[in-house]
């Protein structure tokens, strides 16, 4: 298995290639630190445009892997590759193709709070685009101290395409040997459902309860006997409000499914995900509508 990470020499970048090395230990996987550089345009140390100018370019760009290269601890294998393209996001793309990648890790965004997540142009493109998961992670990440993955949330709903995301949630807890814990969301604002308020928050309650249990069951057929797994539901007025009761720790990753308006074997953020973005405090996994075919 082999994982990409979208690198820059900024504190965003180290917070991706923080990302990547949990995630490559948990699973026992190699990590791609891929830096796509523009063909061009000069570089943020502002290489002056000359004959050789891409030469120097590239130099630079090798200078600059190699010292995040020198970062990764020994126990994880990691290649550095340095690629031209006019689009980051596309260059990542073509590396995931070339190499075989099984997901795409990124840091946010440089005008994000500490420990939340923003979403930037390039995570923009590849949540709407990528063919394989994308694992994202928050601002100052790279302060993290868990060395492997603690627990993975699953958040499901009842559209199409939840039973990928949980067959690959599962999958991916048995790899790292990680606890998995299943959540349903209950967002319903109290104004907005007038008399029978109560009524229809209760109503609603009991279906995500049942979900959960369904969702509980499904997993526990797939995992062995004595697997940790555990389901639970939250709930408030907005998304925002039901994410914020939920508890979370230093290793905690969540993973989330693609709207039902992806198309096939794409990425495409869904409403639901976007808010839970906003206000999660841990890396999250964006999952594919379809499986990803190479297992390997």
């Amino acid at each position: 298995m082999r994982l990409v990470v979208g690198y820059l020499a900024t504190p965003s970048g180290a917070d991706g290639l923080a990302l990547g090395v949990q995630l490559a230990r948990s699973l026992g996987a190699e990590l791609d630190i891929c830096m796509v550089l523009p063909p061009d345009r000069p570089v943020p140390s502002r290489v002056p445009a000359e004959p050789g100018y891409e030469d120097v370019l590239a130099g630079t760009g090798e200078a600059w892997l190699a010292q995040a290269a020198a970062t990764v601890p020994d126990d994880v294998r990691a290649h550095t590759h340095l690629s031209f393209h006019d689009s980051f996001a596309q260059g990542l793309l073509d590396e995931v193709a070339r190499l075989g990648a099984r997901a795409v890790v990124l840091g946010a965004a440089g005008d994000g709070l500490l420990g939340r997540h923003s979403v930037g142009t390039v995570s923009s493109e590849l949540l709407h685009s990528a063919p394989v998961p994308l694992a994202l992670a928050p601002r100052g990440f790279r302060h993290s101290a868990a060395p492997h993955v603690r627990e993975v949330t699953c958040a499901l709903g009842t559209r199409t395409g939840a039973d990928v995301l949980l067959r690959t949630a599962v999958r991916a807890c048995e790899r790292m040997r990680t606890p998995l814990r299943l959540v349903s969301l209950v967002a319903l604002d109290p104004q907005a459902l007038g008399r029978d308020a109560r009524k229809s928050h209760e109503l609603a309650l009991e279906s995500a309860r049942d979900h959960a249990r369904t969702l509980l069951d499904t997993a526990r057929a797939e995992l062995p006997g004595d697997y940790p797994v555990r389901s639970l539901v939250a709930d408030g007025d907005t998304v925002e409000s039901a994410v914020a009761k939920l508890e979370w720790h230093d290793g905690d990753v969540v993973m989330v499914g693609s709207s039902r308006l992806a198309q096939p074997h794409r990425l495409f953020l869904g409403s639901t995900a976007a808010k839970m973005l906003r206000v999660v405090p841990v890396p999250m996994i964006v999952v594919p509508k379809h499986e990803f075919e190479n297992s390997e």
